[in-house]
């Protein structure tokens, strides 16, 4: 346990209405400083958060928060009519400072004010200390997304700041923010003051962490350091636990051989006492003491070995607890024939520049928020009419406000699309049936085994689509892709590692690795794209203008 801990929890469960269980009886703490909370998809760190903010109420158990915490979700709702303060949560202080300048002398006023006389001069210094140089009355729908996400952690920093919250709470923050965003937020965390538990997989940002904690299989743990730390010591340990679980195993066979030896001798040693008694060569009070004291002394050997045996599979059992069971995707995929040098699409600027994606190449589809990205990638996939055929779906929540009449054309009629949101399965489909929609003349046999490759096991392959978790969804949702029959030679993906966690994003590196087509991805993950091993990057400026570098 930490020495001088922010937050600690006490055997918190919590269920959901349903009886869904989210969080199994964790204890842990976070300290006082920065801490990135890691862990799977579905491992309740959201849950967590809320909880810790008091947004929700543990089932049983109990948090102890050192002050009042202070929460940001993964997004933030926005009203259209809302001002800069507001987004801040400073402008009932704002306009009560205001009417207090005004000449209104009212008590209600300066009971809001209380201490907060210089916030709006605070406020435009942390604006500005982000990058932020605008005005507090500014309306909201004029701010980007991520000048929006920026405006609402700086109100975190300021409330924590101003002694408001003592514990900051920020849940994906990077999520959807391009790279001119990010580094801006890098920034703002550099500077943190008090403590801050963010909740990212976003590997950057998990390095300017003082701590690391994961939340996994009901346990949450803490490690003083960075994440590139926290995962070094991690190999470590489990390549430790890798070599108790040989040794344990190895131990567990010898006193298995052992007892099947003395079986042998003591079965050896029955027939023998049988056959004397038969030829009658010991009297019978002879024969019957000596039978006592073998069966006596072999129920002692046998409970002894037993004992040996009950041990040595416990130690297994407990080597194997310890060692994690993450697996990776380890795919062959088909070829899907994409020669160097074959056209598979023309991107399109609004100043008439084509650029082409050829042969089996890798590229990025980069640019600031707003610039139309998504629009691109829908006008080149002719979006609509592949929505008509059910194969794919847009996300019109991001980054579709612009375009500047950018396209272009697709040259081959072999394309997969992943959309931000991972809705493109039918939620009524088994998960067969949904992969088997791409590969209708696959057996389902084959397309068992090849989705057992993609960690989709068992039982799994036959539920319905509407019961998968969020990485089991990712994963069904990449295979379809990437089985497909016949092989797309061009995919196209629009922001893949939103909302995945590490472990699913190294399951889709792993995955693309083994893809012989063309790529061409939308991405503000710098350290994902970098795992890539990018030909080229293609960049889409705010008036609909290409550029091209790498190639």
């Amino acid at each position: 346990m930490l020495s001088n801990p922010s937050v600690v929890l006490h055997d918190v469960a919590f269920a959901w209405p349903d009886g869904a269980v989210a969080l199994d009886h964790v204890s842990g703490a976070f300290g006082r400083g920065r801490t990135g909370l890691t862990g799977l998809n579905g491992a309740g760190k959201s849950t967590l958060l809320r909880l810790v903010a008091g947004r929700l109420t543990p089932t049983s158990g109990r948090i102890v928060v050192s002050g009042t915490a202070d929460y940001l979700p993964q997004r933030i709702t926005l009203d259209a009519d809302a001002t800069v303060a507001g987004l801040l949560g400073i402008a009932p202080v704002v306009r009560a400072l205001r009417a207090i300048e005004s000449g209104d002398v009212s008590v209600a006023h300066f009971d809001v004010v209380g201490d907060d006389w210089d916030v709006e001069e605070r406020a435009v210094a942390l604006l500005a200390a982000t990058g932020l140089l605008t005005g507090l009355d500014r309306s909201v729908a004029t701010l980007s997304g991520g000048e929006a996400m920026l405006t609402a952690i700086t109100g975190v920093r300021l409330r924590q700041s101003s002694g408001a919250a003592a514990v900051a709470l920020l849940d994906e923050p990077t999520n959807n923010l391009d790279g001119e965003a990010r580094e801006r937020l890098y920034e703002l965390v550099r500077g943190w003051r008090g403590a801050l538990v963010v909740v990212s997989h976003d590997l950057t940002l998990l390095e300017l962490m003082d701590d690391t904690a994961e939340l996994r299989a009901g346990s949450l743990s803490t490690f003083g350091g960075p994440y590139s730390q926290y995962r070094a010591w991690l190999e470590v340990q489990q390549e430790a636990a890798a070599q108790a679980l040989r040794a344990a195993e190895q131990t567990l066979r010898r006193e298995k051989r052992q007892r099947i030896e003395v079986e042998e001798r003591i079965a050896h040693s029955e027939r023998q006492g049988r056959k004397d008694a038969a030829n009658s060569r010991y009297v019978p009070a002879v024969i019957d003491k000596r039978r006592n004291r073998a069966e006596k002394s072999q129920g002692s050997r046998r409970g002894m070995l037993d004992g040996k045996v009950d041990a040595a599979r416990a130690a297994v059992d407990q080597a194997e607890r310890a060692l994690r069971d993450d697996d990776r995707i380890s795919v062959d995929l088909p070829d899907p024939d994409v020669p160097a040098g074959r056209r598979l699409a023309v991107l399109r600027g609004a100043d008439g520049r084509e650029i082409v994606i050829q042969g089996p190449e890798r590229i990025a589809l980069t640019g600031p928020n707003g610039v139309g990205k998504t629009t691109l990638l829908e006008r080149l996939l002719a979006v609509p009419a592949l929505l008509s055929a059910g194969s794919v779906s847009g996300d019109p929540a991001s980054d579709q406000r612009s375009g500047g009449g950018a396209g272009g054309e697709l040259l081959t009629e072999r394309v997969g699309y992943l959309p931000q949101r991972v809705d493109v399965l039918p939620d009524a489909a088994s998960v067969l049936e949904a992969v088997r929609d791409g590969a209708p003349h696959v057996p389902p046999g084959e397309l068992r085994n090849r989705l057992a490759r993609f960690l989709v096991r068992g039982g799994a392959v036959d539920r319905p689509v509407a019961t998968l978790s969020g990485g089991e969804r990712f994963r069904v949702a990449l295979a379809r892709l990437l089985l497909a029959d016949p092989p797309a030679q061009l995919l196209v993906l629009d922001e893949p590692t939103n909302n995945l966690d590490i472990a699913s994003t190294d399951q889709l590196v792993d995955a693309l690795s083994a893809y012989r087509g063309a790529l061409l991805v939308v991405s503000h993950d710098g350290a994902f794209l970098e795992r890539l091993g990018l030909d080229a990057e293609i960049h889409l400026d705010a008036a609909g203008n290409l550029s091209e570098e790498g190639r």
